[in-house]
């Protein structure tokens, strides 16, 4: 893959970083990271604005709300989001993960009704895997699907779901089948979240992103809400999963937070060599997430990239979190509430989110068992 942007890529590039420094962008930004411990921002309206120029989903077609570019366009947008400070878990949930998904395994029918809200900001989709008693081993979760007529009713409880209590519908993965092969049965639903049957309540934690507790009591869903194949969910969980972990926006977090440091850095020459090795480890990581996402553009989705991409990018950006008292002094544990920190400050919210970077879309055990196995063929 050619790691240089392209002349129309860059002006794509300047266009965004035009947009996004805006003083009412800017504004709404610093308001959004000054929000009390809890609160969030939901749709934000720089979101909107995005959408309005089909640049929230630009990899999109038109008639869904894109502007029928590529991935590589959304992966600049994701970047530049990031490194702007636009709070962007909403943003990565609803375009790059489910979203993504429903373009590339749902029917048209699902597009046609899920996907033109999501691009143009004014809808937000999540996740439902985690389980109570199965954590990140999918192929054990107990939400089962009953059949009911020419449908199902789905029961069951969903764990550190973010976003959930905005969400308008959810990818959410039941079985359907019992079956002595573990991997066979699960299917994934598209779950509206709005109506009865489904409950979200709150799952405290350090992180400024609000967890949630799922619970699924009998909503009716049919064919229409099946998104792939019925008991073969493990396909769309993989290819679901490895969209996820193309590592782009740990990448951007790992390059945003170094560049924090630095800016705060009180004895550069004390920590030069230090801060010269985390900038190479950043460089890096940017190079791998692009070669993953290389893979994606093809249409293919290389687990081993993936996974190395992922475990180096959330990695070094949990390193850069956990130094950065150490480098910068006690200023960096001041919180963005603070009215004594500068607007868009986030070197204490890091420091609180830094374990949950090793944990999210995969543990790193998980991405170094990935990369042993199917990479080294060590574990075989």
């Amino acid at each position: 893959m050619n790691l240089r942007l392209t002349a129309e890529q860059e002006e794509f590039r300047r266009a965004v970083c035009e947009l996004l420094c805006q003083d009412e962008v800017r504004a709404e930004v610093a308001q959004a990271r000054r929000l009390p411990a809890d609160a969030e921002p939901e749709l934000m309206q720089v979101y909107r604005q995005l959408g309005e120029r089909g640049w929230l989903a630009p990899n999109w077609p038109v008639e869904l709300g894109g502007s029928g570019t590529d991935i590589e366009h959304k992966a600049i947008l994701t970047e530049q989001l990031i490194l702007h400070g636009v709070p962007d878990v909403v943003h990565t949930l609803a375009i790059d993960i489910v979203g993504l998904a429903v373009l590339r395994l749902g029917t048209d029918q699902q597009r046609k009704r899920w996907l033109p809200p999501l691009a143009a900001g004014r809808s937000l989709g999540c996740v439902l895997l985690s389980e109570p008693e199965t954590g990140s081993d999918l192929a054990g979760l107990r939400t089962r699907a009953e059949p009911d007529g020419d449908g199902w009713r789905l029961y069951g409880r969903k764990r550190y779901s973010l976003k959930s209590q905005f969400a308008d519908f959810a990818l959410c993965a039941a079985r359907t089948t019992e079956s002595d092969v573990r991997f066979h049965g699960i299917t994934v639903f598209i779950v509206p979240m709005r109506g009865p049957g489904v409950r979200v309540e709150p799952l405290w934690s350090m992180s400024d992103e609000r967890f949630n507790d799922v619970q699924l009591s009998g909503i009716r869903l049919t064919a229409d809400d099946v998104l792939g194949e019925v008991d073969d969910g493990w396909q769309v969980l993989h290819d679901l999963l490895g969209i996820e972990r193309t590592g782009i926006e740990f990448e951007a977090k790992a390059r945003r937070l170094l560049d924090a440091v630095l800016d705060e850095t009180r004895e550069p020459a004390e920590y030069g060599e230090l801060l010269v090795e985390l900038d190479a480890e950043v460089r890096a990581g940017h190079l791998l997430a692009w070669r993953a996402l290389g893979d994606l553009a093809t249409g293919g989705l290389d687990d081993v990239r993936c996974a190395m991409a992922k475990w180096h990018s959330t990695e070094t950006a949990q390193r850069i979190s956990e130094l950065g008292p150490e480098i910068c002094g006690l200023t960096a544990l001041l919180s963005a509430r603070d009215e004594q920190t500068r607007p868009g400050w986030l070197l204490e919210s890091a420091f609180r989110d830094a374990p949950g970077l090793t944990l999210a879309s995969g543990t790193s055990e998980v991405m170094l068992s990935v990369i042993a196995s199917a990479g080294l063929g060590l574990l075989g």
